[in-house]
């Protein structure tokens, strides 16, 4: 295990979570289950207490902790996307399983985790020299939920 690993916490969970992201996103694996060796306050022996696994070469440690947490906006993974084909692949296969559309690019998956799917286009417009092209595509990124290129590019060039 890596020495320093993001620890995600699930209402038992972690297991699927972790096989979904895998799944979805590039460089992404569960790598190990791990079952209670006995009883504990979210669970009993012999279920999946750990899971661990990496999202976008990032190593994760999914915790069937219980109820007691949930994720918030505070924590979120940012992919960053090359095009808007791969922008919606994302953003569908989070929205689309159950998740929930924020603004901005951000989203929420169906355990409550957030989301930034954010296009390469967006980050380079928002931090453009020309501070007045930088402003267009932020106030046009202001009025969005999934970002869409083409609108952030023009409002950039306008």
């Amino acid at each position: 295990m890596a020495r320093n690993v993001i620890c995600l916490w699930y209402d038992g969970t972690a297991e699927q979570a972790a096989s979904f992201y895998a799944r979805t996103f590039p460089d992404s694996a569960v790598t190990a289950v791990h079952r209670a060796p006995g009883d504990y306050p979210a669970g009993k022996q012999g279920q999946v207490l750990t899971v661990e696994f990496t999202v976008v070469g990032v190593p994760c440690l999914g915790l069937n902790g219980g109820p007691a947490f949930k994720h918030t906006e505070a924590f979120s993974f940012q992919i960053v996307t090359e095009d808007q084909a791969e922008t919606d692949r994302y953003w569908e296969a989070i929205v689309g399983n159950d998740g929930v559309e924020n603004a901005c690019g951000w989203c929420k998956d169906k355990w409550g985790l957030s989301w930034q799917i954010t296009p390469r286009t967006l980050l380079e417009a928002v931090t453009d020299p020309d501070r007045a092209a930088a402003r267009r595509a932020f106030e046009a990124m202001m009025q969005m939920k999934k970002i869409d290129i083409a609108t952030i590019e023009a409002a950039r060039r306008a």
